[in-house]
């Protein structure tokens, strides 16, 4: 074999196994993304007690039930309904300071609160154990 068709060959195989896993890592995105915004409708909807259902374990280790009511509500009321919503970023990663080791999502949606229009919302999805996006962080700034 030619030197120059093996370096195409090798070039070709590395391009592939290159959009192979930013393949993989879009479609975990737009799962993530989706599990994202199903999970805010909960909370645009004042359903915190479903939502905290919905979150993913390590989620849940950190925040009770109870503890979660409280600090949604107090951090969603000061700044209104929901206007409007528009993803910024969402970028695959397999560490988060803080927590263990996984499937991450880190999502930012540039959001339009009633009182707060300029906000911006951090939303990041982990994957569970059972291959499901769940919420494990949320937050505005």
């Amino acid at each position: 074999m030619k030197t120059t068709t093996l370096i195409k060959s090798l070039l070709l195989t590395c391009a592939v196994g290159i959009f192979t896993t930013t393949a993989q890592a879009d479609e975990k995105t737009e799962a993530a993304v989706t599990a994202a915004k199903e999970w805010l409708a909960l909370v645009d909807a004042k359903e915190y007690k479903k939502s905290w259902q919905e979150a993913a374990r390590f989620f849940k280790d950190k925040v009770t039930e109870a503890n979660w009511d409280k600090m949604v509500s107090s951090v969603r009321k000061p700044v209104g309904e929901v206007n409007s919503r528009e993803l910024v970023s969402a970028k695959f990663t397999a560490t988060l300071p803080g927590a263990p080791e996984g499937e991450y999502v880190v999502i930012q949606f540039k959001t339009n609160f009633v009182d707060k229009p300029d906000s911006v919302e951090t939303i990041t999805p982990m994957k569970d154990d059972k291959g499901t996006w769940r919420v494990s962080g949320y937050f505005i700034k």
